[in-house]
Parts: C-alpha cells; structure tokens; sequence
C-alpha cells in the first residue's frame, strides 16, 4: 500500500472518528424527559403515546432531539421512590407525572427537578402546589378536579337509578386529593339522603375486601375515585359491576370501554397531549413556579348500553343525549 494510500486511509477514518465524537456529543446533550405512572405500562400507553403525540406536534424527534425514560410502578407505592431514584440518576430534565401517586412520590425525592402533573387531583389540597395561578416549588401542570365532580357523578347515578339511598364509594385515603373527593361526594350524599359507604383501596389486593363488602352491605350501586391502583383493574371492577349487577361511575372513560356502566370527567389523553406544553416551556428555560396549572374545561360523560342491557337498566334518552361516547 502506497504511502498516498495510507494518508487518505488515515484521514478517513479520522473524519469518521470525529463524526462519531460529535454524534456522541450531540446524543449527550438531548434532554431526557422521564415519564413515571403509578400504574402498568400496559394501561399508561394510550395516554403516553398522547404525549409523545403533543411532543411531536412541538417539533420535537425522540433519539434525536429528546429522549424519553418512562418508568412503571405497577400500582406498588413502594416501588416509586426507587424508579424516581433510577430517573434521577438519568439526569432527566424534567419528569411528566400520569397519577397523583407519582406526583407524590417525586415530590418527596426531589425538590429540584422540574416535575409536570398530567393528571393531578387538587394539587392545591393536598399541598403539592401552593396556588394554581402561581404553583411556587418545582410542581405544574394539569389538575383533574375531579372533587369539584363528585357531586356530579352521584346526580347522574341517581338519574339511571331513581330511588338510590345507598351508594358505596371506592377510594384512597394516601391520596391527597382523594380525600377532597371523599368529603365531597359525602355532602352530596348527605344532601340526597343517600348513605354513603366508605371502601379504602390501598392495594389491589384490596379490590376483593372491596367487592364483598359492597355485596354484604347490599350497596345499590358505587363510585370509584380516581385511583391508580385501581386503574389498573378496569376490567376486573367492570366485570364485578356487570356479574353483580350493580351500576357505577367513574372517573374516566377508559373504565367504559373497559366494560363499565358510565364515566364522567375530563379525558385522560387529551391532558397528556397538553403535559407536553408544560414540558416545551419548561426544556426552553421556563420555571414550574410561574407556570399556571390548567384546569380543563370540557368534560366528557360516556356511557355503556351494551353493560345497561347486562344490568337490565333503562338508561333515560335526555342522558344518552347529553353523552359524549356512547358504546352501542
């Protein structure tokens, strides 16, 4: 081989030496973005894929302009601090919360990392944020108010079952915002002359605790607070309500596709797709503290025909009328 030969073999593979060095430079220097649920990954993927779908539509290309750690926590609290841990060690720069367990379990491992709610349950109550209009800390986002409907869900049971006078609610104490809901659908209760049964879902092991004492207490019906544990379990609560025959409503649609009777709230998806502002804003140096957290405006009632026929329940036409999504 001529020595000519050997100078452009030389500077070949220099000029590749150097490609790959600033490849490498330029894959370190894309943000991580970490995605962390309470819940599987399994039920997370729909809503995940509406915030890739919200980081597409800013421009951003994942592996090449932003890379995404998504973590699951697979309805075990416990198992949170260690996957906000393993995310912190990624130097992410900034973590999307699906569920308030997530929340609240970044919150309590960093105060310094920038963390967006998708879907949060009165962050102000449950002291995640100081104030919507200004968060303060390292916390934004989206909140669900999900307690400001709690006395909507049980109106719109009484409506499919006229003369309901006991309702069970299904809810978790740990979580901050829950506890608002609790308190919430109790005085509406109250108002109805409807006795309110409380059933504490911490684990889904307790979902069996659950379904009896709804049996043995002869509940006539029951509503679930959003919970993550529980959301991982659409099928299986659905498929109680229906062999049991007992109506419910819930939070979020997903459960009515899932098979149960009716939802009310706002859509899971399209406050993922919104997470991703928050976290455009955030990745072009804007602080969570001076970014308000969004209240969504349009809520959706879905209901299930195919599960009132199984419950032999008329459901009224003024209802299906007003419903958003209904399954035939």
């Amino acid at each position: 081989m001529s020595a000519r030969t050997l100078f452009i073999a030389a500077l070949l593979l220099t000029a590749v030496a150097r490609g790959l060095a600033v490849d490498a430079q330029q894959a370190a220097k894309i943000p991580t973005i970490g995605y962390l649920s309470g819940g599987t990954r399994e039920v997370a993927a729909a809503n995940l894929e509406a915030f890739r779908q919200g980081l597409r539509e800013r421009g951003y290309i994942e592996g090449r302009t932003v890379a995404l750690a998504d973590r699951y926590g697979e309805a075990r609290a416990e198992r949170l601090p260690e996957l906000v841990r393993e995310l912190r060690g990624l130097k992410v720069a900034v973590i999307v919360t699906a569920n308030d367990l997530a929340t609240t379990a970044v919150k309590r491992e960093t105060q310094t990392i920038p963390i967006v709610m998708a879907n949060g349950n009165d962050p102000v109550g449950s002291g995640v944020v100081a104030s919507l209009a200004h968060p303060g800390g390292n916390i934004t986002g989206l909140s669900n108010v999900s307690s400001e409907l709690s006395g909507k869900r049980l109106e719109l049971l009484r409506e499919v079952v006229p003369r309901l006078s006991h309702v069970a609610l299904l809810w978790n104490p740990d979580l901050g915002g829950s506890l608002l809901d609790y308190k919430e659908t109790q005085a509406a209760a109250r108002s109805h002359h409807v006795e309110l049964q409380s059933i504490e879902i911490f684990r889904p092991e307790d979902l069996d605790g659950a379904f009896s004492a709804m049996t043995n207490q002869r509940a006539q019906a029951f509503i679930l607070s959003p919970n993550p544990v529980a959301y991982t379990s659409q099928g299986e609560i659905a498929s109680f309500a229906r062999k049991n025959r007992l109506p419910a409503i819930f939070a979020n649609s997903e459960y009515v596709r899932a098979g149960g009777l009716m939802s009310y709230g706002p859509s899971l998806a399209d406050m993922h797709h919104r997470a991703a502002i928050y976290v455009d804003r955030i990745l072009k140096g804007a602080k969570p503290a001076d970014l308000p957290v969004e209240q969504p405006t349009k809520f959706e009632l879905a209901i299930n025909l195919k599960t009132a026929k199984v419950l032999n329940l008329p459901i009224p036409q003024s209802l299906i009328q007003r419903a958003d999504q209904v399954i035939q």
